[in-house]
């Protein structure tokens, strides 16, 4: 995948099929072919999860949009904490299975797609993310902390490597299962 820190775009390349890219932007997901042939393609996106509850499918126009805003997303910050709109703030810090982590609460602005307007961003002693909190809006948002974990360095920028999403209670308490998500990045580049 391909994310452009400049405005919110992300490309899946192999996206459903071999040769196809899926795209995505806020406001349209496309499946395309690489000379830009679309095979299918849907505007409003967001809007296409009204309605829907936990067991109704999601088509491949879906998961493009759930997962191109969530990588664009997880790629970008902290940058993504600097973007015009967004409000941060640092309550009190969290403690998590007896260490101590500081937090930014982050309000987005509906200009940009993401989990949910509010989410909450843990930090450790050396600055790196190792929790993100929120609770996905497509999904009828459950809250869930996403952990972040084996941190590489790259042109000068960190990124987590592994990733696993888990539920977390009313008072955000993490509950040890499911593990609802794994990420695992093979390799990051920056261009």
């Amino acid at each position: 995948m391909t994310a452009d820190v400049q405005q919110q775009r992300l490309v899946f390349e192999g996206f459903t099929g071999p040769g196809l890219l899926g795209v995505f932007t806020p406001d349209r997901v496309a499946i395309e072919t690489p000379d830009g042939e679309v095979v299918a393609e849907r505007t409003s996106p967001r809007a296409a999860f009204a309605g829907h509850g936990p067991d109704t499918p999601w088509d491949r126009l879906h998961g493009l949009y759930f997962a191109g805003y969530a990588m664009w997303n997880y790629l970008t910050a902290p940058y993504l904490l600097t973007r015009p709109g967004v409000v941060v703030e640092e309550p009190e810090p969290w403690e998590d299975g007896g260490v101590s982590r500081r937090r930014l609460r982050a309000t987005f602005p509906e200009a940009i797609a993401t989990h949910a307007r509010e989410q909450t961003f843990h930090y450790d002693d050396a600055g790196l993310l190792r929790r993100h909190d929120y609770a996905a809006e497509v999904l009828g948002s459950p809250p869930a902390a996403h952990f972040c974990e084996k941190h590489v360095t790259e042109s000068g920028l960190v990124f987590p490597t592994h990733r696993y999403v888990v539920p977390i209670d009313a008072n955000g308490e993490v509950l040890p299962e499911p593990v609802l998500i794994t990420i695992d990045l093979a390799e990051v580049s920056v261009a």
